[in-house]
């Protein structure tokens, strides 16, 4: 490709809302360009991206047996109301009336859709088991869209189905399924580990995320140091501490005036933030209920949400506290309260603890539960947190990292088969709803991570599986017979050895063809230039490398071809 015949608009500088790498230099580079807030264009160069990363996709999915089929966006809210996610999704879900005064919504998942085609057309178990995906634009309509690509509202993902006559069945295409997405992730060279996560909206009973490591990365993960556990920081488990004996002292009352933070607490009674514990008042689908945390602990709201089986969960607002405890906020505690108390596993192992009095100005000191005060549970109720020992192994403790989320795999069970019949006949003629699992991968976010994982001052720098073009051809004198001539054979010889090109052939300062290269990101640059020409040789630079070599024009087709071709095999980085 001609750059002068391609639009590549690049910039010099960012645009005001860009806050990231990947969204920075994906519109200095000409890769995007805003349409609304969430909503983008995809340039030239930035839709090759895009293409290189659906054929892995699918390359992958086929050879893992799935079938691709295509849905439509637009989706009858009658199937939502049938599912029971209607009233569950939030205001993400954007809703809309046809002429008619029918409802309707645009897709942000499929799991309706597809479980209405299949329920029409597979009735035995002899039809399944069945994998179908495909890879289509959704549409969820965040409170707050940014970060470009990374958070946007409108978004192209591929998202697959299956469906099984047995939980054993299911749990196999599970894993084959986390087997494709590590296959897909490695070949778009990234760099990333698989976590154990939260099912969030849409549900099931196992989810595992896919996380691209990098700095940037809006999620926390937990890794343990010596085993192969990985969790986003929501779903990471706490091993179980060691209880130690009771205290023997009786609780009692002490003054605390004005105390009210965990600061505010602990220097006033000169102890440390282990010692005093947090009583969190929460309402769980509008009834009020304690949570018990240590008060340097961070209480997880999934963990406690999933415990209660509730469908919403909100911190209580301050007069709510009051009727709760009888006491300002600030002063809640476990004793003599009347409500449902949820104490983490750690407050349930304390010997002893200081927490509120459920008085103004009054905290309770020598406090131990199940001997001053009955649990409704004792759980895991907290972040797990960096040098956490882990629970899965006795030597490992956990370090941490940030990533960004590209996808994720979902054992679903019958929570949309289930309600919404898609019943399938045994081998008794007994009609049972199909098992089903649910995987996404963000085709436009894996593009987004791969900047932010594969960035420098200059600009992007691109795995070679998924870069737009794999070299960037240089003529540095345009003017020079001798120099368009060799950059002229060199692009024919590159494009016939199956390299993509893209040929800088602009009347254009070598300042300005090197910066706008960088930019872009290419991984390997070739250029041609008037002294290197008449001494038989041009510049060959890998764009992750400062090191410029000077290689044989007829050699330099041979050597770029192998370097392109194994690193296409080896993942692309």
């Amino acid at each position: 490709m001609r750059l002068s015949k391609t639009l590549i608009p690049t910039l010099k500088e960012a645009p005001a809302e860009a806050e990231i790498p990947s969204h920075i230099l994906m519109v200095r580079g000409g890769y995007l360009r805003k349409v609304a807030a969430g909503v983008y264009s995809f340039l030239p160069i930035g839709w090759r991206v895009i293409q290189k990363i659906s054929r892995i996709i699918r390359e992958e999915m086929n050879r893992a047996g799935a079938q691709e089929v295509f849905l439509p966006a637009v989706i009858p809210g009658e199937l939502w109301q049938e599912s029971g996610r209607w009233d569950q999704y939030g205001e993400q879900l954007l809703r809309f009336k046809d002429r008619k005064g029918a409802d309707f919504v645009i897709g942000p998942t499929h799991e309706e859709v597809i479980v209405d085609l299949v329920r029409g057309d597979v009735r035995s178990y002899r039809q399944l088991p069945l994998n179908l995906y495909q890879i289509q634009s959704k549409f969820r309509d965040e409170l707050r869209a940014r970060a470009g690509l990374m958070r946007g509202r409108e978004f192209i993902m591929k998202d697959a189905y299956s469906f099984h006559a047995t939980d054993e069945d299911a749990r196999r295409e599970y894993q084959n399924m986390y087997d494709t997405y590590t296959r897909i992730f490695g070949r778009c060279g990234l760099a990333f580990r698989a976590v154990e996560a939260d099912t969030g909206a849409i549900g099931g009973s196992l989810s595992h995320e896919f996380q691209v490591l990098t700095e940037t990365g809006e999620d926390a993960l937990l890794a343990c140091d010596a085993c192969t556990y990985a969790a986003n920081v929501e779903e990471a488990k706490a091993r179980p501490p060691v209880s130690a004996p009771p205290s023997s002292a009786a609780f009692e009352k002490v003054a605390t005036p004005g105390k009210k933070t965990i600061e505010e607490v602990t220097a006033f009674l000169g102890l440390k933030p282990e010692n005093l514990v947090k009583t969190l008042i929460y309402l769980a689908d509008g009834k009020p209920i304690a949570a018990l945390v240590r008060g340097d602990r961070n209480l997880n709201e999934i963990k406690l949400k999933r415990a209660l089986q509730a469908r919403e969960l909100v911190l209580a607002a301050d007069k709510a506290v009051e009727d709760a405890t009888g006491a300002p906020v600030g002063f809640a505690g476990p004793v003599g309260l009347r409500i449902p108390i949820y104490c983490d596993l750690e407050i349930c192992a304390l010997s002893s603890f200081v927490c509120g009095a459920n008085a103004a100005d009054a905290h309770y000191k020598n406090v131990v539960a199940k001997r001053d005060f009955a649990p409704t549970e004792c759980g895991d109720f907290r972040d797990a947190a960096v040098g956490d020992a882990c629970p899965r192994c006795e030597k490992g403790h956990f370090a941490g990292y940030r990533g960004v989320e590209v996808g994720q795999v979902f054992f679903l069970g019958t929570k949309y088969s289930a309600p919404m019949k898609c019943n399938f006949l045994d081998g008794d003629g007994k009609e049972k709803p199909m098992i089903m699992g649910c995987y996404g991968i963000g085709v436009t976010r894996i593009a987004a991570a791969a900047i932010e994982q594969n960035h420098d001052k200059d600009g992007i720098v691109w795995p070679v599986a998924i870069a737009p073009f794999e070299v960037a051809l240089v003529s540095l004198q345009v003017g020079d017979a001798q120099v368009s001539e060799v950059a002229e054979r060199l692009y024919a010889e590159l494009e016939k050895a199956g390299i993509e090109v893209l040929y800088d052939e602009r009347d254009e300062r070598p300042g300005v063809k090197f910066k706008d290269a960088d930019l872009i990101g290419l991984p390997y640059r070739i250029a041609v230039g008037k002294k290197g020409v008449a001494e038989g040789v041009v510049e060959l630079k890998a764009r992750r490398s400062p090191e410029v070599l000077k290689v044989k024009i007829e050699d330099v087709v041979r050597v770029v071809s192998e370097k392109v071709v194994a690193e296409r095999a080896g993942g692309g980085r």
